[in-house]
């Protein structure tokens, strides 16, 4: 979506900060992925709800036919309010409650992503007392580095998530005794924001060498989950307004050998939602400091923390002027130093109540949105509702 396309007029009676969601972008990439994994027989796409629930949002992904991918009893809730099939929910997560994974059984989800033997141990309790047979898939760590932020990485061996490769015989084996458990898959997930489809490859490789190891002790898996991972340009959200779906399936599809009849699992979240979100936030003050300017916003770290957080970037424009680029810190009001969005970018001259849209926030700003310094969450509004 190009600067000249937001709907500006319609902006000027919102409350600012918000969201904005460019619904018909979102529908064109949900198209997009069900065209590229559509080309590849037993591909099946969950969405991570934990980039972005909010309802309006979950309706159309639900209508494009993607499944859910859940990290918690409330996404399971907020899925199926939306209207997801509990066949197409799966529920992943170091820490699960007894509530959460009582929720899950009782909707009958597709399956557990289960990250520890004590964790098998309570859901096959659990199960037992419901007279219920749970699905489940070992998240194993895979010990394959990501070429990404530090703190979105979660496949090295020191990351708090999954199990060991050296313990998948023996986690399989114990499963094998439990009256209700069916161990149906086996679960990855290397880390967030990957660009480099090297990283996915190596993932191809180790999955190959597991599942050649199964294979040894005669142990055949209805299904393999390789979790998400695939990045966004933040650079350029005009220019390259989606990821590159394309060559994503397509590396799995030449690098990863399934087996027959076997399913490919997907967890895509970022890179289905991030470009279609903006955060709007309007112009407070303009303040001359000695040797710089700063855009002081009514958006804090509290509407979108990524760049306190993880230093990320997000493009910003003043959708409200076209004056000559002047270079400006834009910062919001929290207490606290690090409420900052950018350092020294240049933005077509700001004044009092100009509106910036800082871009590809469509994932993980919202839903991390918090209430410090009591301030109230930010709305989310979408295209449909403007027009």
């Amino acid at each position: 979506m190009s600067k000249g396309s937001f709907p500006i007029k319609e902006f000027e009676g919102q409350r600012t900060p918000f969201y904005y969601y460019d619904l018909d972008l979102l529908r064109e990439t949900l198209d997009t992925i069900n065209r590229e994994a559509g080309k590849h027989e037993g591909f099946h796409v969950h969405y991570a709800i934990k980039a972005n629930a909010n309802p309006k949002v979950l309706r159309v992904i639900r209508k494009a036919g993607l499944g859910a991918d859940c990290v918690s009893g409330g996404e399971i809730e907020a899925c199926v309010k939306a209207g997801f099939p509990s066949s197409k929910i799966v529920y992943a997560g170091v820490g699960k409650c007894d509530w959460e994974i009582n929720l899950g059984l009782d909707n009958d989800i597709f399956c557990f992503n289960v990250e520890s033997i004590p964790e098998l141990e309570v859901i096959n309790e659990l199960a037992a007392a419901k007279g219920k047979v749970a699905r489940v898939a070992f998240r194993l760590n895979p010990n394959v580095g990501a070429h990404t932020h530090a703190n979105i990485t979660t496949g090295l061996a020191e990351n708090k998530f999954g199990i060991a490769m050296r313990d998948m015989l023996k986690v399989i084996e114990e499963a094998s005794h439990m009256a209700n458990i069916k161990v149906v898959g086996l679960h990855f997930h290397i880390g967030s924001q990957i660009l480099d489809m090297g990283d996915f490859h190596a993932l191809c490789n180790r999955v190959n060498e597991l599942q050649d190891e199964l294979e040894r002790h005669r142990i055949q898996l209805e299904h393999i989950n390789v979790g998400g991972g695939l990045g966004i340009d933040y650079q350029h959200p005009n220019r390259v307004p989606m990821a590159d779906f394309k060559a994503y399936f397509d590396t799995y599809a030449s690098r990863l050998k399934l087996r027959p009849g076997q399913t490919l699992h997907f967890e895509l979240g970022r890179a289905v939602v991030a470009p279609m979100g903006s955060l709007i936030t309007r112009t407070l003050y303009i303040k001359e400091g000695s040797t710089k300017k700063f855009c002081i916003v009514d958006a804090g770290f509290t509407d979108l923390i990524r760049p306190a957080l993880y230093q990320a970037y997000h493009k910003i424009e003043n959708i409200s002027s076209d004056e000559p680029m002047e270079a400006y810190d834009v910062v919001g009001p929290i207490c606290e130093s690090t409420d900052v969005f950018a350092k020294q970018i240049d933005l077509n001259h700001a004044h009092r109540g100009d509106l910036l849209a800082i871009r590809s926030a469509g994932a993980y700003g919202e839903i991390m949105a918090s209430g410090y310094n009591c301030r109230q969450l930010p709305q989310g509004i979408t295209s449909d509702e403007l027009t």
